[in-house]
């Protein structure tokens, strides 16, 4: 189906999408975790009426508004992608994906822009209270944005709530519930944003840890690393429980990405979990090939989180394309996996019905039509795989999905020790005098916005080649574009992001010389 199609089109596409998301990425999982700390800084200051949290308050705040000016530009960007470079995915699905956005433009983001003027210009002009009110719901407003971007991008991971209608070629939305309360895009939501909260606890703690390095500001410091400790350690306990979340989700709705995270190509029972290893990339899903050169593993903890089954038959690589081992369904049933070469052949069988359901119409032969349409109903699941050529193209980028997941997992749990540490020194009123620690407090930044990004290329590039699982490839929802242009824009978007993204580092550390200021 895409034999004189110019693949490099689609990949220059995929960069440009993918350069422009994670340089979204660097700002916004900020602001999602800032909200809620300055929204807690204030609220003990109005609780306790002492000027030093408000002092505190208004610190973390400007950090959190020059991020949030300059992370907007790079989303607004982002959304109008879906217009110039994948307009066959928005003709395809807009009227299901569009919702998500419309109403995280017209309910999230208006509750966050109006209240975030209060928060930066009542100060003095409206009661406490009301000012404590109009942090909490920018917070709020912000989280809001994240929530129906990430049901958006769930329902692109799992499909549901949606019927094809043969006579516009485009797949309309029957049920919002089943959209917005997928399982997939609940675990995804509360699974992003508590990295989120794990990101900006790390960086608050690192700039404070900055501060007692230099013996500035120790009482704010201190103050600031046992809210954002106590908030990030709380939040890492969460991600702890949402990642198990996600992982049972992967498993069940996209096997391919759980075998490929794991770097799992032949599948067994009782799989484990690999703590570490390193891939032979020279192995093929269909040779003889050790698939790593070194590895230490839990035994059967995949299989357990995978299928709540110590001993569960977790499929992989070559499983998946060759087909012909048995899994459960969601409703119980068993079932015999088709390879996916019979899944190709059926998605060609969808779309020939299609093309032959549309010509019967104009012909007007009603029994020809019916037919058509009856054949097209029942291989619609695999409609997507019609537009593929080759079996081993439904195998995402193994080593790139492998790497990432394991330092994603890994950061986390140090993370987690950083936030533990913390709390232990400063409860004994030791902190600034562990040089140590707080020098690893502040290297620990980056890593924070490495795990971030590694979190995002495990769940889009796991789950290649598909825009959504099974029904649409990449190759297909790509728009009919010169890629030059794409080229050209690519160029430019990375110039003025890194522009953007220096501009903002800039900023931010001449305001965080300056330091907290005098009330």
């Amino acid at each position: 189906m895409i034999e004189n199609f110019d693949l490099s089109l689609v990949d220059w596409s995929r960069g440009q999408f993918a350069l422009t998301a994670m340089y979204h990425w660097l700002f916004v999982p900020l602001t999602l975790g800032l909200a809620f700390i300055v929204a807690i800084m204030e609220t003990i200051y109005v609780r306790t009426g002492n000027p030093e949290w408000k002092r505190i308050t208004k610190f973390w705040m400007t950090l959190f508004g020059i991020n949030f000016a300059i992370g907007v530009s790079t989303g607004i960007i982002l959304e109008f992608e879906f217009g110039t470079n994948w307009s066959n995915y928005s003709w395809f699905v807009g009227d299901i994906f569009g919702a998500p956005l419309a109403i995280e433009g017209i309910m999230a983001f208006f509750m966050e822009s109006t209240f975030i003027a209060v928060m930066f210009f009542g100060w003095n002009k409206v009661s406490k209270k009301f000012h404590l009110l109009s942090s909490w719901l920018t917070a709020f407003g912000a989280n809001l944005s994240a929530l129906w971007i990430l049901i958006a991008n769930g329902w692109m991971q799992f499909p549901v709530g949606m019927k094809f209608n043969p006579d516009t070629a485009r797949n309309e939305m029957m049920n919002f519930w089943d959209v917005a309360l997928s399982p997939v895009a609940i675990n995804k939501f509360l699974h992003t944003i508590t990295s989120a909260y794990v990101l900006a606890a790390i960086f608050v703690v690192g700039i404070s840890a900055w501060f007692l390095l230099r013996k500035r500001h120790i009482l704010f410091s201190k103050r600031s690393i046992i809210v954002a400790s106590v908030f990030g350690l709380t939040s890492s306990l969460y991600l702890v429980w949402s990642g198990d979340g996600s992982a049972y989700q992967v498993a069940q709705k996209q096997p391919m990405k759980l075998a490929v995270m794991e770097g799992l190509y032949e599948g067994k029972e009782g799989a484990g979990i690999i703590v570490f290893g390193v891939l032979n990339n020279d192995k093929e899903y269909n040779d003889d090939q050790e698939a790593h050169h070194f590895k230490v593993e839990i035994p059967k903890l995949l299989s357990f989180l995978g299928y709540r089954n110590a001993d569960a038959f977790v499929p992989g690589i070559k499983d998946i394309v060759e087909g012909g081992y048995t899994y459960v369904d969601e409703n119980g049933q068993t079932h015999t996996a088709l390879s996916a070469e019979e899944k190709m052949k059926r998605g060609k069988m969808a779309l020939n019905s299609l093309a032959a359901y549309k010509q019967a119409k104009a012909d007007g032969a009603d029994s020809l039509q019916h037919a058509s349409l009856q054949s097209l109903e029942e291989n619609f699941q695999y409609f997507g795989y019609g537009f593929l050529n080759d079996p081993a193209s439904i195998i995402p980028n193994v080593p790139m999905t492998f790497y990432s997941f394991h330092i994603m997992v890994a950061l986390a749990f140090w993370f987690m020790l950083v936030f533990i540490v913390a709390l232990y020194f400063v409860y004994k009123n030791q902190i600034e005098k562990q040089k140590w620690f707080l020098r690893l407090a502040f290297v620990t930044i980056p890593l924070a916005f490495v795990a971030s990004q590694c979190g995002w290329i495990v769940a889009e590039l796991g789950r290649q080649p598909w825009v959504i699982q099974d029904i649409m490839p990449t190759v297909a929802a790509v728009s009919q574009i010169d890629t030059m242009a794409v080229k050209v824009t690519f160029f430019l978007f990375l110039i003025v992001f890194t522009a953007l993204l220096v501009a903002e580092i800039g900023i931010m550390r001449k305001q965080i010389q300056i330091g907290p200021k005098d009330e």
